[in-house]
């Protein structure tokens, strides 16, 4: 049985309002768009939309029990998730002066490096799990979880745009290389106190 109308709307809302508010994600994007521009940071953005896509598609399609069974392994993955959310925030600290050169010092994070992480990323993880158990039917339920990845992937990809977008906007502002030290900084803090529900989490 495909997606109701009703029930299709209500979860493409859910799938903005969770793609589109802050998180880990659109912090880098921000920083990534103010160091290196919108089309710099297009990989960044596919990455995360596509690496989302198949996160979604792998816990409708049973990796959540497996959570459920042991959930000593995703207590792991949510630690390695934070040390590397605290690898990311140095790199976005210590980012270098905002250059239209491809060749400045720093480099955006790649198609394949913003697909990955979204497998350590808690927000990912909470959204792809709240789409799954509480917006897909059971009948005709493989079908469901597919259009379902889609649609998420599908919206999530301009909401995502959006923070990258307005981090090029803010590129010009923010020639000066001191406001854009205190800027990196002040998104690396942001990055690091997106840990604080995943560390006081029991």
């Amino acid at each position: 049985m495909p997606l109701s109308l009703d029930l299709l709307l209500a979860f493409a809302l859910f799938a903005f309002v969770t793609s589109a508010t802050p998180g880990p994600n659109n912090t880098m994007l921000l920083a990534s768009g103010v160091n290196f521009g919108f089309s710099r940071t297009i990989p960044h953005m596919l990455g995360i939309s596509i690496g989302f896509f198949v996160l979604v598609l792998a816990v409708g399609f049973g990796l959540g029990t497996v959570f459920q069974t042991w959930p000593v392994l995703y207590t792991v993955l949510r630690y390695i998730g934070a040390a590397y959310l605290l690898y990311l925030s140095w790199k976005i600290a210590t980012s270098g002066p905002a250059s239209e050169s491809s060749d400045s010092t720093g480099k955006p994070l790649t198609f394949i490096g913003a697909a990955l992480f979204q497998w350590v990323n808690p927000k990912a993880w909470i959204m792809a799990i709240g789409a799954i158990s509480t917006y897909t039917p059971m009948q005709g339920y493989f079908t469901n979880v597919v259009v379902i990845s889609a649609v998420f992937a599908l919206i999530n990809l301009p909401s995502v745009g959006m923070w990258a977008g307005f981090g090029s906007l803010l590129r010009n502002v923010l020639r000066n290389p001191r406001g854009l030290r205190l800027f990196n900084w002040g998104m690396a803090t942001l990055l690091v106190l997106s840990l604080v529900p995943l560390l006081l989490e029991h």
